[in-house]
């Protein structure tokens, strides 16, 4: 048996032992909140829902997750249902990054006293993809808010209005801009992630002092954007903690926006076709903000992944790109004509004619979502952001396509493993019959002890006495769905 095979077998029986396998319902601690977007959009202009095979099918809107749902608990706290955490709701007024943390630590809203910083992951929970910025008027915050209190920016003292940025309590590992020590923020006002420098010039005393950003406080669940990852061993990672299986490695292909959903949507993998485009906060659930290029020599992600390196735009090595996500950002003069992005690499731009880091490897940023690709790079704004509009591809899909348990198995078919525990044979019934189905049983240190496959069946009997008492797993392959299962065999 090749290595390869044997490591992901033991893969399998190491998942059935960590799963709960009397159902795979079991509660998240990392359950992603949905984007809250329900519109359609093409390249340049809101459209009807497209149909399977259409252009842009696939995008945010075509699959809805926990819709984000929220309670004003009436004593300055808001509880996210989904998530579970509960927030302050007005932060009131900025305040520097260590202020912020002694404040923290002495709050008694709500009569808690177990208020935190919010991480980066924790603080992006709260963001919504129905906001819209510039080219859209009047302004929508990208926080809900009916139950958040979110300020803009005070022009009246030279600010422009989206500067009203909210920081979590997530440092960027490396440097932005002019080797600058910069902490993760969430920008409500218009839709970004960015590493924000911690430092900034003051003309009042001609030097650099503590810049000062708003802080939302946040207590209860304190696992939440922590991931519990997986290898399967057959190109796929699932994260127990999100319920989310990933695409393990990029192909290696740069797309336009509407051809990463049409790979996303016509992925086959591991078994499965039911693969998507990761929605924003889908994908940003899997930057591992410990890393970065400049410091791990690593992408922000777990090194579970492969990640595909790319070149700096000066032709240098080391680089990694930006990947696409599901999601529009509404923006610019045309406000359908940008796509989410994250950049699992530095996220680079031009100031004063050097291209740098300027926003961290874990930003989220927005690309046109096509282009002629000899037209780009191009750099905007005032940190001269790089946009690229070819980006890469991650595919995602959701862990409840295969099922765990230890009788019956699937709703659909009322799979059952009977008798359990057995001794010379047992028969595995399918509930209705299929087309095709393979059960392959391994033993407690998964190794593969039998295999056995049939046609048009409805019942699987499976001759184990032959096999030593002990517990063993049963990898049951139906059409295209797989169900895992396990059996105990008796003297």
């Amino acid at each position: 048996m090749k290595t390869f095979t044997k490591l992901r077998l033991f893969a399998l029986f190491f998942l059935l032992l960590i799963l709960d396998l009397h159902s795979f319902s079991q509660t998240l601690t990392y359950p992603i909140v949905d984007t809250g977007v329900h519109d359609f959009y093409s390249n340049t202009d809101v459209i009807i829902a497209p149909a399977v095979g259409d252009p842009f099918y696939g995008q945010d809107a075509t699959y809805q997750g926990n819709e984000p749902s929220y309670t004003d608990n009436g004593d300055g706290t808001i509880t996210d249902n989904v998530t579970g955490l509960i927030w302050q709701k007005d932060m009131v007024s900025k305040i520097t990054y260590d202020e912020a943390f002694v404040k923290a630590d002495t709050m008694t809203l709500g009569g808690y006293a177990d208020w935190r910083v919010p991480s980066i992951k924790e603080l992006y929970s709260l963001m919504l993809f129905t906001g819209h910025v510039n080219g859209m008027t009047p302004i929508k915050s990208f926080i809900n808010t009916d139950y958040f209190i979110q300020p803009l920016g005070d022009t009246a003292i030279g600010e422009r209005f989206i500067d009203a940025q909210t920081w979590s309590a997530t440092q960027y590992v490396g440097v932005t801009m002019n080797n600058d020590a910069a902490v993760f923020g969430v920008n409500f006002v218009d839709g970004r992630i960015k590493g924000y420098p911690k430092l900034t010039y003051s003309s009042t005393v001609a030097s650099r002092v503590a810049n000062k950003m708003y802080f939302r406080m946040v207590r209860g669940n304190s696992a939440y954007g922590v991931n519990s990852f997986v290898n399967n061993y057959d190109g796929t990672v699932t994260d127990n903690a999100t319920g989310l299986m990933w695409q393990q490695a990029d192909d290696g292909a740069a797309r336009d926006w509407e051809d990463a959903l049409s790979y996303a949507e016509n992925l086959n993998l591991a078994g499965y076709s039911d693969w998507r485009l990761p929605n924003a906060k889908e994908l940003q659930s899997i930057v591992d903000y410990t890393r970065c290029p400049d410091v791990t020599n690593s992408p922000a992600i777990d090194p579970l992944f492969a990640t595909t390196p790319i070149n700096y735009p000066d032709g240098s090595a080391g680089n990694y790109p930006y990947f696409w996500t599901s999601s529009s950002h509404l923006e610019t003069s045309n406000p359908y004509s940008q796509g989410v992005y994250i950049a699992f690499g530095e996220a680079l731009g031009k100031m004063n004619g050097v291209i740098m880091d300027v926003h961290g490897a874990g930003a989220q940023r927005s690309d046109p979502k096509t282009g002629n690709s000899s037209d780009y790079p191009q750099y905007s704004g005032p940190q001269g952001d790089m946009r690229v509009v070819f980006n890469y591809v991650r595919c995602v899909r959701d862990v409840s396509g295969t099922t765990f348990s230890n009788s019956i198995l699937d709703a659909e078919n009322d799979i059952i493993v009977f008798p359990n525990p057995a001794s010379s044979i047992c028969s595995v019934g399918l509930g209705k019959e299929c087309d095709s189905v393979q059960i392959d049983v391994y033993s407690n240190f998964g190794v593969e002890v039998m295999s056995v496959s049939a046609l048009n069946s409805s019942r699987v009997e499976l001759y184990i006495g032959s096999l030593s008492c002990g517990i063993y797993y049963l990898r049951i392959t139906l059409n295209d769905k797989i169900v895992l299962s396990k059996i105990l065999i008796k003297s």
